[in-house]
């Protein structure tokens, strides 16, 4: 029973990771795609785009290296204080507060400023040039995507990999050890056993 237990919760670890590992191939696989076929527009999933920050300009509400994310939604319903993604005037994305509406020439612009800088940034955002409104952070994460981006963060996460996967296998297989030993001790003890009680049986017959 105990060892049934044992075969069913290491069968849920393994589906378990295969399913997260799947879920994160298939949002690896579809960011390129959209990044080859839109290349002028942050690659998004289900609306979402992640990027990473590589400024302090937003301290202390956003970081340096953390990964945001930002929702894809109608540049004409953003309202002063939003946070929000856009392309700036070097095609970079950037991430800051709108601190003013101007309608200029009848067209909607956002004046947009960092928390952490001391002057609003110097030209307008045109609603097309916005790629989302902020809607939340993973601290830190940012800066292990840049590192994977090198050569030598590649090779450390695949050694890394390769080092779980044959910990796992030598765990595996030592479990396999064992339960044969115990399989083939039973088999032992039983045949031991079918041996004496037909010895027994005989001496009783006779």
């Amino acid at each position: 029973m105990k060892e049934k237990k044992k075969s069913t919760v290491g069968t849920i670890i393994k589906i378990v990771f295969f399913t997260i590992a799947t879920v994160f191939l298939l949002i690896a696989g579809t960011i390129v795609y959209k990044a080859y076929k839109y290349p002028d527009k942050v690659p998004d999933i289900f609306g979402i785009k992640p990027m990473i920050v590589l400024s302090g300009s937003m301290e202390t509400s956003i970081y340096t290296g953390d990964l945001v994310f930002a929702k894809i939604v109608d540049p004409n319903t953003l309202e002063n204080n939003d946070i929000i993604a856009f392309r700036n005037e070097n095609d970079k994305v950037t991430t800051h507060r709108i601190v003013e509406i101007v309608n200029e020439d009848g067209t909607k612009k956002f004046k947009t400023k960092g928390d952490n800088n001391n002057t609003e940034d110097a030209n307008l955002v045109e609603t097309s040039d916005v790629e989302g409104i902020y809607i939340g952070r993973i601290p830190k994460v940012g800066n292990f995507l840049l590192f994977m981006q090198k050569p030598i963060g590649l090779i450390v996460v695949l050694l890394i990999i390769l080092v779980i996967g044959l910990i796992w296998l030598y765990i595996a297989n030592k479990k396999d050890d064992k339960k044969f030993r115990i399989d083939e001790k039973e088999r032992k003890e039983f045949e031991e056993f079918k041996k004496k009680k037909a010895l027994e049986d005989k001496e009783n017959n006779e």
